[in-house]
């Protein structure tokens, strides 16, 4: 009877040291944790939170200014509409930018709109962070331990803004609906339309900057992913996130979650799949077929409504139906509307010149949606004459620029300027006289290929006409096609 007992101690002991050995394991690996984390969160929300104050208060002065104009052209019309109207507008402004000027910290209140998975981790994380400080107390300093409740701190500021933006587009909207009813006895007074279409404009690119931001939020970085796989492996913040996540509070998740206790009463897998296994078998030999096909359509069904969801607002409760057509790049920040691309252009020998290869880069700017201006350079490689006579040689450079409007879908109407330098550069002194460099001036049309790639993004194909060749010395050739790609 004594050796199933010393049996039955010695597992025991193998799995308390087992689990302890794997908390250890754990502990060494949060022991990596990058100190540089509560830094690079509080500069983002810090620089979000200047944004996000600086936009609204620029918005809401433009739409105040909107309302004046449309109360002025209104008052000449019918006096008594344009005081009811507009009585106490202006100081509704003037407390909503106040309100996102002292807006105090959002503690325990979560965003509105969407769910949003990596903000709700980020808190969640700060929040554990701040309240086991000793837990982590082999990875952090002291003074690194003090800065993830100031971390915190400026997390749970960013969100107050957020909820007073979210609270002045709740206003402007229904602002919006008032004018519109109210003007629509006065459609025959076009000053009245066009003023309540710039109000309506600045509305709709309000909703998209602050969508903007929360995207921008909302988007993990490399070192916030490290830090949440870390935290990850510790039961007890898996515990915290389990209990107090904002997905948590949605559905009201019970704390016996993932226990025996908690799974009572509800059906097993197999269960489930007896009773779907049941009801199509009594549909017949091709049930199973009907079934999958019914599925895949649904499935398709369901991305094409994602899609649109997104393009209307992310199915963030931003959703607003403009009735203009919108130009996305207004609200994106400078560097999002950069594009970044290169280009190749093989021309044949002549007798002037050997068969050479312009390798040539670009930055484009988008102004709009669809069209494109920007600037580049290329460099000039010589092959030599034929298969028979490669020689690489240095022939030149360019710069240029160009710009790309849309005509219909992926072909656009392209055109720019060109300098090129035609000989061998030998010193900067050489080539600083714009005068003595060929001038060319191109126009055509280019396609765009979009491609499945992480690094590439579309494929650019270009038939350019130089309407200027002929008037060069040597003469070169008047038309150009390019490759390029951007990415």
């Amino acid at each position: 009877m004594e050796r199933p007992l010393c049996f039955t101690g010695i597992l025991l002991c193998l799995a308390v040291c087992a689990c302890a050995q794997k908390t250890d394991s754990a502990i060494d690996r949060i022991a990596q944790f990058p100190n540089r984390l509560f830094s690079k969160i509080q500069n983002k929300t810090d620089r979000l939170d200047a944004q996000l104050t600086r936009q609204t208060e620029k918005y809401l002065e433009r739409l105040a200014r909107k309302e004046n104009k449309i109360r002025r052209n209104l008052f000449k019309t019918d006096s008594n509409a344009a005081k009811n109207l507009f009585d106490g507008a202006q100081q509704k402004y003037q407390q909503l930018e106040q309100k996102i000027n002292t807006a105090e910290s959002g503690a325990g209140k979560t965003l509105s709109g969407e769910y949003m998975p990596n903000v709700d981790s980020l808190k969640g994380s700060l929040s554990f962070l701040s309240q086991n400080q000793k837990l982590l107390s082999l990875s952090l300093s002291p003074a690194l331990q003090g800065q993830a409740a100031s971390s915190l701190a400026s997390f749970n500021q960013l969100q107050s803004k957020f909820q007073s933006a979210d609270e002045a587009k709740e206003f402007i909207r229904q602002r919006k609906q008032q004018l519109k009813d109210a003007l629509s006895r006065y459609s025959n007074s076009l000053g009245l339309k066009k003023y309540l279409d710039e109000y309506n404009k600045e509305v709709y690119y309000y909703s998209q900057q602050v969508r903007e931001y929360k995207e921008i939020l909302n988007d993990p970085e490399k070192l916030e992913q490290k830090a949440l796989t870390l935290l990850n492996q510790l039961p007890a913040f898996r515990d915290f996130m389990k209990n107090n996540s904002q997905l948590a509070g949605f559905f009201n998740i019970a704390g016996n979650y993932g226990t025996a206790q908690g799974v009572e009463g509800l059906q097993t897998r197999e269960q489930v799949q007896q009773l779907i296994q049941g009801q199509i078998g009594s549909g017949g030999p091709n049930a199973m077929a009907s079934l999958q096909s019914s599925m895949e359509s649904a499935h398709q069904q369901l991305d094409q409504f994602k899609d649109k969801l997104s393009a209307l607002g992310g199915g963030s409760g931003d959703i607003d139906m403009p009735d203009f057509k919108p130009n996305n790049q207004k609200t994106k920040p400078f560097l999002k509307r950069l594009e970044l691309g290169t280009n190749l252009q093989t021309t044949r020998s002549s007798y002037f010149f050997p068969t050479t290869t312009d390798i040539g880069w670009s930055l484009g700017y988008k102004i709009s949606n669809n069209n494109v201006i920007g600037i580049g350079g290329s460099y000039k490689i010589g092959w030599g004459s034929d298969i028979q006579h490669i020689h690489v040689s240095s022939e030149g450079a360019s710069i240029r620029s160009f710009v790309d409007v849309q005509m219909k879908k992926n072909f656009y109407a392209s055109g720019g300027m060109e300098y090129n330098w035609q000989q061998p550069i030998n010193s900067f002194q050489q080539i600083r006289n714009l005068n003595q460099w060929q001038q060319s001036g191109l126009i055509g049309v280019s396609k765009l290929v979009s491609v499945q790639n992480k690094l590439i993004k579309k494929t650019k194909l270009q038939l350019l006409w130089d309407f200027l060749s002929y008037y060069q010395l040597p003469r070169t050739q008047p038309f150009k096609f390019r490759v390029g790609y951007n990415f």
